[in-house]
C-alpha cells in the first residue's frame, strides 16, 4: 500500500500526438531525396529491392496489411503504457531479492531491531516503516552491537531463569544465592506518573541499564503490556506479580531505610556497608533532593556496582546527566555520535504499540491522513484545565503556525494574491491533540470561511477530547499513546512547552519540533515559539553539582552537548555539538 501518494497529472495526448509530425517531417525528406534522384538510379533501386521483397513475401507469407496493422497497433500500445525491459530469469530474481532485502532492513529501522518476532504477535514493529518517512539519524554500529549484548544478557537473567530465581532469593530474609557466579543484576523500574513521563524515564532506565549491565525490569502489569508490545525476543521485560518486594513499592520513599540518598544523608553509605545490601531504592522522581541527587556522582556509582538490585522510582528524562558522569562519558560518545538522538533511537527500539493500539492509530491514519500532500502535528497543553480556551494562546498557536509558514495565512477580501497553478495547490491535514475541542474548533472554522493565500486547502482533524488527564484509566492512556504516535508520524510537528507528551512524538518522529512558550500571568509570548535544538526530551529536574568540586555548578554550561532547555531555562537537553 502506498501512504505517501504523490499526485501527478499524466498527459497522454503528448505522447500519442507526437508520431504523426515526425513521420509527416520524414515523408517530406523523402519526396525530395527521391526528387533529387535520377530516373536510372531509380530503376536500379527498384531492381534491386524488388527480389528482396519477394523472398520476404514468401518466407513469412502474411498479409502487408495486417503486418502494417499489427505494428501500429504495437506502437500504440507502447506509447501509452511501456512495458518493462525483460531480463533474465538470474536477473529478475537477483531484483526482487534486493527489493526483499530493502524492505527487510526499512522495516529493522537500519538493524536496530531484530528479525524472530512473530508478526501477528506485534504488527507495529513491522509495519511502522510503512507510515513514516525514512529516520535521518543512522544508530552507530556500536550501539547496536550494544543492543544486541543486551539483548542476550536479557535473555540469560530474566524472569523465568535459573539465574533470576537466585537473584530473588537474595531478596528474602537470611536467604542467600549464588548471584556472584551468574552475574546477573537488576534494574525495576517503579510504576509513576503520567503516560509521556513513563516513556521518557523508562527510556533513561534502559540506557543506565545497558551502561552498568544490568536488567530492566518494568512494573506495569496488564495495563502495560495492553499498551506496548515486548521490546526483546523470547523474553520479558514485565516484572512478575510475585516479586518479592512489590508490596513494599507503596512504602518506598525519600525516608525509607534503604533509599540512597537518606542513607547518604546519615552517612550510611560506604564500600562494606553497601556491598552487604540486596537492594537499594533510588529516588529520582521530580522532587528529589540533594542527597538523591548524588547518584549521577561518579563515586555513588562505584558503589552501587554491588547491589544486585536498584529499584527507581522516576519521571524524568534523566540521560542527560547519565553524560556528564566520566565512567559513562566515552561509552556514551561510541553509541551516540549525534547526541541529540538518545531518545530517538532508544524509544523506536523499545516502544511499539500493541495490536490493539496500532489499530486506533492506522484506523485514523488511513482515514484522515493518508491522502494528503503534507501532514501537520499540532500538540495542544494548557496545564490550567480549569481555564477553558484562553485569547492568548489561541493567537499564540496562530501566530506561530503563520509566521513559521507551517500553515498558510488567510487571504483577506479584495486582497490580489498571484494564483497557484492547479499542480501547486495542496491539501494539508492537521492532527490536533488536546484535552478540549476549543482550539480545533477555532482553527476549524477559520480556514472553512475564509480562502488561504495559497489556495491549500486545510483539513483540521482531532481523535479525542478527554477533558482532564486520566492516567489510571486504560482507554485514556491507549488513546494517549496513539495520539502521541500519530504525532509522530506527521510532516511538520508543533508541540507545547514543558510537554512529555510532545517530547515523545518529537523524539519517535526524529524531527526538530516548533515549540509553543510557555505562557506567564496570561501575557502575549513574544516571539509565539521557536525551533528545538534536537529530538530529545528535556530532563526537567537535572542536579547542579559538581562531584568532584563538591559546589554548585551550572551543569548546562560544562559541555557542549548538553545544554539548557529551549522550554524550561533550568532544564537540561542533549544536543549535537554542531
Amino acid at each position: 500500500m502506498d501512504l505517501h501518494p504523490s499526485r501527478r497529472r499524466l498527459s497522454l495526448s503528448k505522447g500519442i500526438g507526437k508520431q504523426p509530425e515526425e513521420q509527416i517531417g520524414v515523408q517530406e525528406k523523402r519526396y525530395r531525396l527521391f526528387g533529387a534522384m535520377r530516373i536510372t538510379e531509380i530503376i536500379a533501386y527498384i531492381m534491386v529491392i524488388t527480389p528482396v521483397l519477394l523472398v520476404i513475401a514468401v518466407i513469412f507469407g502474411h498479409d502487408s496489411y495486417d503486418q502494417g496493422y499489427d505494428f501500429a497497433e504495437a506502437s500504440r500500445i507502447i506509447q501509452i503504457k511501456p512495458e518493462p525491459n525483460l531480463t533474465s530469469s538470474a536477473d529478475s530474481t537477483l531484483q526482487r531479492d534486493q527489493k526483499q532485502n530493502d524492505s527487510v532492513n526499512l522495516s529493522l529501522l537500519g538493524g536496530l531491531l531484530v528479525p524472530g518476532f512473530k508478526k501477528d504477535s506485534c504488527s507495529s514493529r513491522y509495519q511502522s516503516y510503512l507510515y513514516r518517512k525514512a529516520s535521518p539519524y543512522r544508530p552507530s554500529l556500536y550501539l547496536l552491537s550494544k543492543l544486541r549484548a543486551y539483548e542476550e544478557l536479557h535473555k540469560r537473567c530474566g524472569p523465568g531463569t535459573k539465574p533470576y530465581s537466585n537473584a530473588k532469593r537474595l531478596l528474602k530474609p537470611k536467604q542467600t544465592g549464588d548471584l556472584e557466579s551468574e552475574g546477573c543484576k537488576y534494574v525495576v523500574w517503579m510504576e509513576f506518573s503520567g503516560l509521556g513521563n513513563r516513556i521518557i524515564s523508562i527510556a533513561s532506565a534502559f540506557l543506565y541499564a545497558m551502561l552498568t549491565d544490568r536488567v530492566l525490569l518494568v512494573e506495569g502489569g496488564e495495563q502495560f503490556a495492553d499498551l506496548f508490545c515486548e521490546p526483546f525476543l523470547d523474553a520479558t521485560w514485565l516484572l512478575p506479580k510475585d516479586f518479592t518486594l512489590t508490596k513494599q513499592f507503596s512504602g518506598f520513599g525519600q525516608n525509607s531505610a534503604q533509599c540512597h540518598g537518606d542513607m547518604l544523608k546519615r552517612k550510611l553509605v560506604n564500600s562494606s556497608s553497601v556491598s552487604s545490601l540486596s537492594h537499594l531504592y533510588l529516588h529520582l522522581a521530580h522532587d528529589y533532593n540533594e542527597h538523591d541527587k548524588m547518584f549521577f556522582c561518579a563515586e555513588d556509582q562505584d558503589l552501587l556496582k554491588s547491589v544486585p538490585w536498584l529499584i527507581m522510582r522516576t519521571n524524568n528524562f534523566f540521560a542527560p546527566s547519565l553524560f556528564l558522569i566520566p565512567s559513562f562519558e566515552e561509552e556514551l560518545g561510541m553509541m551516540f555520535p549525534e547526541k541529540g538522538t538518545v531518545f530517538h533511537h532508544l524509544g523506536r527500539y523499545l516502544f511499539h504499540p500493541s495490536n490493539h493500539v496500532w489499530g486506533l492509530i492506522t484506523r485514523y491514519y488511513q482515514a484522515y491522513l493518508a491522502t494528503a500532500d503534507e501532514r501537520i502535528g499540532l500538540q495542544i497543553r494548557v496545564f490550567d484545565e480549569k481555564s477553558g480556551v484562553s485569547p492568548q494562546v489561541t493567537n499564540q498557536i496562530i501566530s506561530c503556525v503563520q509566521n513559521e509558514e507551517i500553515l498558510p495565512k488567510l487571504s483577506k477580501s479584495g486582497e490580489q494574491h498571484k494564483q497557484p497553478s492547479e499542480e501547486d495547490v495542496k491539501l494539508k491535514a492537521v492532527l490536533i491533540t488536546s484535552l478540549t475541542t476549543g482550539y480545533s474548533e477555532i482553527l476549524k472554522t477559520m480556514y472553512w470561511e475564509n480562502p488561504t493565500v495559497t489556495r491549500d486547502v486545510i483539513g483540521i482533524h482531532q481523535p479525542s477530547h478527554e477533558g482532564h488527564q486520566q492516567t489510571e484509566k486504560l482507554m485514556h492512556n491507549r488513546k494517549a499513546w496513539a495520539e502521541m504516535y500519530l504525532l509522530s508520524l506527521t510532516d511538520k510537528l508543533v508541540i507545547s512547552a514543558w510537554s512529555t507528551f510532545g517530547y515523545v512524538a518529537q523524539g519517535l518522529g526524529g524531527s526538530r519540533a516548533w515549540i509553543l512558550y510557555k505562557q506567564e500571568n496570561q501575557n502575549n509570548v513574544n516571539p509565539p515559539c521557536g525551533r528545538a535544538m534536537s529530538p530529545d526530551p528535556c530532563f526537567h529536574a537535572p542536579p547542579y553539582y559538581d562531584c568532584k568540586a563538591k559546589k554548585g555548578i551550572d551543569t548546562g554550561k560544562v559541555v557542549p552537548h548538553v545544554r539548557h532547555c529551549e522550554d524550561i531555562s533550568w532544564g537540561l537537553k542533549l544536543v549535537d555539538n554542531s
